[in-house]
C-alpha cells in the first residue's frame, strides 16, 4: 500500500487528529513559599512543557505565594511522555532566573479516565498516588470523579531550588474527531 500524497509529504506521519488522544487542561493554581530571586521577592511565572509543546502563565509581580488560577491546555498524543513544569523569576534587564522545576506523569490519570465511572457518586476517589523519589509530589495526590469529570489535584515540590511548591489540577477534554482514549 502506498502513502497518500498528504502523508508522504509529511514523511509518512499520520495527521495530528489521528494520533491525538485529547486535550489535557492543566490549571496552574498557585505557588507556595517560592524562592526569593530579586531583592526581597520574586516575579514568578510557570512554563509547562510536554514534548515540543511549551506554554506559560502570566507573570505575577513581587509575590512568593502567587495565585495564577490559569488554564494551560496541552494536546496529548503519547501519555507516557512526562510533563515538565519550571518556575522562573521574570527580570526586566537580565535573563530570567530559574526558581525550580518538577516533573509529573499522567499515566495514572489516563488510566482513571478509561474507567467506566458513570453512576459513581461525585467526590469519589478513584486512585491515590503517594509521594516517592520517582515523582515530585509533596503530598498524596487523589484522582477524583467530580461532577461527571475525572480530576487530579497535585502539589508538586520544586527540585533544584531551596524551597517552593506549585499546586495544579488536571482535567481532560475529549475532542470530536480525535483518536480518543478507547
Amino acid at each position: 500500500m502506498t502513502d497518500s500524497p498528504k502523508t508522504a509529504a509529511k514523511g509518512g506521519s499520520r495527521s495530528l487528529m489521528e494520533n491525538l488522544l485529547g486535550l489535557l487542561r492543566i490549571r496552574v493554581k498557585r505557588g507556595v513559599n517560592l524562592a526569593v530571586r530579586d531583592v526581597r521577592s520574586s516575579d514568578p511565572y510557570v512554563v509547562i512543557k510536554m514534548g515540543k509543546q511549551k506554554l506559560k502563565t502570566r507573570v505575577i509581580k513581587k509575590d512568593v505565594n502567587p495565585e495564577w488560577n490559569e488554564d494551560l491546555t496541552l494536546s496529548v498524543t503519547d501519555p507516557s511522555i512526562p510533563i515538565q513544569l519550571t518556575v522562573y523569576d521574570h527580570d526586566t534587564f537580565s535573563k530570567d532566573d530559574k526558581m525550580g522545576d518538577a516533573e509529573f506523569g499522567i499515566v495514572p490519570y489516563i488510566e482513571a479516565l478509561k474507567m467506566n465511572l458513570e453512576g459513581v457518586a461525585s467526590g469519589t476517589t478513584v486512585t491515590r498516588i503517594q509521594p516517592s523519589r520517582a515523582n515530585c509530589l509533596a503530598e498524596e495526590s487523589c484522582i477524583l470523579w467530580k461532577d461527571g469529570k475525572v480530576v487530579q489535584d497535585m502539589c508538586l515540590r520544586l527540585r533544584n531550588v531551596e524551597c517552593g511548591e506549585v499546586e495544579i489540577q488536571l482535567q481532560w477534554i475529549d475532542l470530536p474527531g480525535s483518536k480518543g482514549l478507547s
